[in-house]
């Protein structure tokens, strides 16, 4: 009788996640469903970034939040960013980023917990993933 522990090892193929935008002649933003986003010219790329990364943070916390069986109950946040040459390459780029995010959570996880969950919000926003300025979170938890 053969063991299942001797098959060959499964190569297991990672999930991919595509996103498509479109930005019309008119500045109006859409994505690859359709749904429409209008932003007043003040609102830069940069500005969008930081939104982005706002957002990606709190779509994380929410996601591990979940998966142990808390709930967010209400979240705010900002961020802000210096853009500037890099020492590296002297290229324009984000160099330092911050994002502050105040949540409730229910039931508030202990300490240990706490720092476990939202050490993973961090690591799994993969906009700030992304960034090779790595974002300093500053979170408040109610």
């Amino acid at each position: 009788m053969r063991d299942v522990c001797d098959d060959a090892p499964v190569r297991s193929t990672p999930k991919e996640f595509r996103y498509a935008i479109a930005l019309g002649a008119d500045g109006a933003l859409s994505t690859e469903t359709g749904a429409g986003l209008v932003t007043a010219p003040e609102w830069t790329p940069e500005h969008l970034l930081l939104a982005g990364l706002v957002r990606c943070s709190l779509d994380s916390l929410r996601h591990h939040a979940t998966r142990g069986g808390v709930e967010v109950t209400r979240s705010s946040a900002g961020a802000s960013a210096l853009v500037t040459r890099r020492e590296s390459d002297g290229r324009y780029a984000v160099v330092e980023a911050n994002v502050e995010l105040a949540d409730a959570l229910d039931p508030k996880p202990e300490p240990d917990a706490l720092a476990e969950l939202l050490a993973k919000a961090e690591r799994d926003c993969f906009v700030g993933a992304s960034l090779t300025a790595k974002p300093t979170y500053r979170w408040r938890v109610d």
